[in-house]
Order: C-alpha cells, then structure tokens, then sequence
C-alpha cells in the first residue's frame, strides 16, 4: 500500500504517519524511484496505524497508543490461532 492510500483510508497526518516510522513503531518497505524512494506499507503495517491513530486521537501519548495497537493485534492473532 502507498503512503497517499495509507492517508486517505486512515486519516492520519504525513507527518504523524513518518513519525511512527521514525520512532520504529512501523517499517515500510523501500521502493527506489530513480533518486527518490517510496514508501510501501503492508497490510501488518497498515492495520498498526490505524490502530495507533485511533488511540493517539482519544488522547493516547505515541508510545502508550503503540503499545495498546499491539495488545489489541496480540489479542486479534489469538483469538484467530483459536478459531482455527
């Protein structure tokens, strides 16, 4: 996923969106574009920064939304590993 589809179906910020690159709590892939590179998300990726969005939105400092996106993924890959 592109960086332009990761904003428009999240909402999140350009730059919110690079800060949680920079601070390690996501890691898309880099494409080379001749000089520049681009930025490709994956799905594990994508469903962390809507999940981070959403508590950084209710009022969560980065570090605390991060960590309660990856309990609320810990506990979706469970309840899957159960299911099946």
């Amino acid at each position: 996923m592109k960086t332009s589809q990761i904003l428009e179906q999240i909402g999140i910020p350009r730059h919110k969106l690079y800060y949680l690159e920079q601070k390690g709590y996501i890691a898309p892939k880099r494409i080379p574009i001749g000089d520049l590179e681009a930025r490709e998300y994956s799905e594990l990726d994508a469903r962390k920064i809507a999940l981070i969005w959403k508590y950084l939105k209710k009022g969560f400092k980065h570090k605390a939304a991060y960590q309660k996106a990856m309990e609320d993924l810990d506990g979706k890959s469970v309840q899957k590993g159960r299911a099946i």
